[in-house]
């Protein structure tokens, strides 16, 4: 059975390309190095280590979850921030 977008981003973690504050749009890149735009609204949540905030929390780079509604990010959780992911053993 195919899985929709909406249950993708559900289940993947994705990468944070951009940000445009302005007009609520955030990119994000999956695993398969496919980028896709997400419509913000001023409602959505963004959980970060530090409490609840908005996409100004948000950094290129920073690993993310998101839950969606009907195509819009409703809850954005932070799981992994760009500079934790740069100082990782890992690479």
């Amino acid at each position: 059975m195919a899985q929709s977008l909406t249950d993708w981003l559900q289940q993947s973690r994705l990468t944070v390309v951009s940000v445009d504050k302005p007009s609520g749009r955030l990119r994000v890149r999956g695993e398969a190095d496919a980028c896709s735009d997400l419509v913000c609204q001023e409602s959505t949540l963004v959980i970060t280590d530090e409490g609840q905030a908005g996409l100004d929390a948000l950094n290129p780079g920073d690993i993310v979850k998101i839950e969606s509604v009907a195509g819009r990010a409703e809850k954005i959780v932070v799981v992994r921030r760009v500079w934790e992911e740069l100082a990782s053993p890992e690479l």
